[in-house]
């Protein structure tokens, strides 16, 4: 079992329970998934992008990544339905918790002038998104074998209902949101 979701079990569950009073520990939120996404629009004149992302999607996540494609025709973007314009992994379990432990203690850590993340970027439902600008963050990518520095989507998917609920169970899982 990873750390941190021994963590979670032994310090989180019950500091939820005081902290919003819930009855029992099955409401208590909990981390559902983690989905990585990268979009690649170069994909559409540059097929080797694609190769190139999934090598990195592959070793940041641990897991092969699925091609996104195109929903819609646009014509000004040269685009039609169908045509791959990006990845994402979807990461659950153990993996997920890995994941976030890495994100939270070595990743977001490593990035220049790191402020902590915006306070802000909940959905509603205690969902949280986080753009990070640079894939050579993480560790795994070396800067060395990388073709072009590209962005990626992180979507923290959580059981919470309302968005102070989320916020809570990420500040207590390490999450370092911004002071402001």
């Amino acid at each position: 079992m990873s750390r941190l979701k021994e963590r979670y079990r032994k310090e989180i569950i019950p500091a939820l329970i005081q902290l919003r009073g819930y009855e029992n520990s099955m409401q208590v939120p909990r981390l559902d998934k983690i989905v990585l996404n990268i979009g690649l629009g170069e994909a559409i004149q540059n097929a080797k992008a694609l190769e190139a992302a999934e090598t990195d999607l592959t070793a940041i996540s641990g897991q092969h990544p699925v091609i996104t494609r195109a929903k819609k025709s646009i014509a000004s973007f040269r685009l039609r339905a169908g045509m791959p314009i990006g990845l994402k992994v979807t990461l659950r379990g153990e993996r997920m918790y890995n994941f976030f432990d890495k994100l939270v203690n070595i990743t977001l850590p490593r990035i220049r002038e790191f402020q902590g993340v915006p306070r802000d970027s909940f959905d509603g439902r205690g969902n949280y998104a986080l753009g990070l600008k640079e894939q050579i963050s993480f560790p795994e990518v070396d800067y060395d074998t990388i073709d072009k520095v590209r962005g990626l989507q992180v979507l923290i998917v959580t059981t919470a209902n309302t968005d102070d609920e989320g916020r809570n169970l990420l500040e207590l899982l390490g999450m370092p949101f911004s002071k402001d």
